[in-house]
C-alpha cells in the first residue's frame, strides 16, 4: 500500500469552515489511495483534541499548536524579506516533524494543502501543491481597497506571494487551484505549466434539508454564513446591513458563524441577529427564506453558496461569489446592492416559485458536485493511479 504524507495548515477536521471543507474531503480522499501520514497545525485550542477522529483515515497523526500573531508575522517577513503568509506559519517545531516523517519511510505521494505549507518541502522531495486560491491576486484586490501604510504592506504581500506562488508552482509536480477561472489566471500571473482545476465539492448526504429541524426564527429571514473574523466576510455583512437590508423591510438578517468580530457585532439590532458559532448550520440555512452571499471579494468556489444550494435554499450571490459555480441559473446573481433587493424582494414575493428555485438548486448540486467526482483526478496527478 502506497504511503501518502499530507501537509496541511489548519487541522483538517471538523470541517466547519471553508478551507477545513475542502482540506477534509481531501484527507478522506487520500486515505482511499493509501496510508495517510498527517503534520498540521491547530491554531485554536479545541483542534488539538482530534488525533482520535482522524484516526479514521490517518496512519500517523502529528497535530502542533500555532500561537503566533499577525502581529509577529508581519515583523519577521518585513526583517527576513519573505511574506507574512510564510512567517506566520513558519514554525522550528513543524520543521523538525515533517524531517523525521521524511527520514521514516520514503513516501509514494506528498500533497500540500495551502502555499504556506510549501516551506516544509525540501528540494528533492516531488509534490503535489493544493494552491486552493491565488492568495497574490486577494492581497492585490485588498491593497485597492486600503490606504497609507496598510495599502503598501498590502502591496507588498501581493508583490511576494506572486514571486513565492511562481517558485512554489516551479518545484511542484502539479499546482491545484479551486477553479478553471483560478487556474488560468494563475497560469497566466506565473508562467506555470502544471496548473489544474480541482473543484471543491459538496456532501449532499449531510446538507440534506430532509430531516433538518429549521431555526425558530420570527418573519421571513436571510441568512449568510461563514467565519465571522474572515475579511471578505465581514465586509460583505457590512455592506449587506447597510446597502441592502434597508431596502427590504420586511426581512430579518441572520449573520451565522463563528467568532464575529467587534465590528459584526456591532450590526446587531432587532433586525439582525448575529449568532456566533452554531452547533448545526443546516438549521439557519433550513430557516432561511433566502440565503445570500454578498462578498465583495471572493477567490475560486465558495462553499457557503454550495451549501445552501444542496439545502435547496434559493440563493442570490454576487457575481464575485457565484464565479466559478457551474449553476446552470440555478442561483440568482446580483452585480449591485439594486440587483440585491430586486431579486430578494421577488423571491420573497413568491415562496412557492422560491422553494422551486432551491429544489432546481439541489438538483444541480447532486448532478455536478459529488466530492468524489471532483477529487477523482488526484489517484493521476499524485502518480497513484
Amino acid at each position: 500500500m502506497s504511503d501518502i504524507l499530507f501537509l496541511t495548515h489548519r487541522v483538517p477536521y471538523p470541517p466547519d469552515r471553508g478551507d477545513k471543507v475542502r482540506s477534509h474531503h481531501v484527507l478522506r480522499h487520500l486515505s482511499g489511495l493509501g496510508r495517510v501520514h498527517l503534520a498540521t497545525f491547530a491554531d485554536d485550542p479545541r483542534d488539538m483534541g482530534h488525533e482520535a477522529a482522524l484516526g479514521q483515515w490517518c496512519a500517523s497523526v502529528a497535530v502542533l499548536r500555532r500561537t503566533k500573531g499577525n502581529g509577529r508575522a508581519a515583523l519577521e517577513a518585513l526583517a527576513g524579506g519573505r511574506t507574512v503568509s510564510e512567517a506566520a506559519f513558519d514554525s522550528a517545531a513543524m520543521r523538525g516533524a515533517v524531517a523525521e516523517l521524511l527520514a521514516e519511510r520514503c513516501y509514494d505521494a506528498v500533497y500540500v494543502y495551502s502555499g504556506q505549507m510549501a516551506q516544509y518541502v525540501p528540494a528533492d522531495v516531488p509534490f503535489v501543491m493544493d494552491f486552493v486560491d491565488m492568495d497574490s491576486a486577494k492581497f492585490a484586490a485588498y491593497a485597492d481597497d486600503a490606504h497609507g501604510p496598510m495599502r503598501w504592506m498590502m502591496r507588498r504581500e501581493a508583490s511576494k506571494l506572486a514571486a513565492f506562488e511562481r517558485d512554489v508552482a516551479g518545484r511542484a509536480r502539479a499546482s491545484l487551484l479551486v477553479s478553471e477561472a483560478e487556474a488560468d489566471l494563475f497560469r497566466k500571473a506565473s508562467g506555470a505549466e502544471r496548473v489544474v482545476a480541482i473543484e471543491n465539492g459538496i456532501d449532499t448526504g449531510f446538507f440534506d434539508p430532509a430531516g433538518v429541524v429549521p431555526v425558530e426564527q420570527a418573519g421571513p429571514l436571510i441568512v449568510f454564513t461563514g467565519q465571522m473574523d474572515y475579511r471578505p466576510n465581514i465586509d460583505a455583512v457590512r455592506w449587506f446591513a447597510g446597502e441592502v437590508l434597508p431596502l427590504v423591510p420586511a426581512a430579518r438578517f441572520a449573520i451565522v458563524g463563528r467568532s464575529p468580530t467587534a465590528a459584526v457585532r456591532a450590526l446587531e439590532n432587532e433586525r439582525v441577529v448575529v449568532t456566533g458559532e452554531v452547533a448545526d448550520v443546516r438549521g439557519w440555512i433550513a430557516a432561511a427564506a433566502v440565503v445570500v452571499a454578498p462578498l465583495l471579494l471572493a477567490r475560486g468556489i465558495q462553499n457557503k453558496v454550495l451549501e445552501a444550494m444542496a439545502m435547496a435554499r434559493p440563493v442570490v450571490a454576487s457575481t464575485a461569489a457565484a464565479e466559478g459555480i457551474d449553476h446552470w441559473g440555478t442561483i440568482r446573481v446580483a452585480s449591485d446592492a439594486a440587483g440585491f433587493v430586486r431579486e430578494i424582494r421577488e423571491l420573497l414575493s413568491d415562496p412557492v416559485a422560491a422553494d422551486a428555485v432551491g429544489q432546481a438548486a439541489r438538483a444541480r448540486t447532486i448532478e455536478r458536485y459529488g466530492w468524489d467526482a471532483r477529487l477523482a483526478p488526484l489517484a493521476e496527478l499524485l502518480g497513484l493511479a
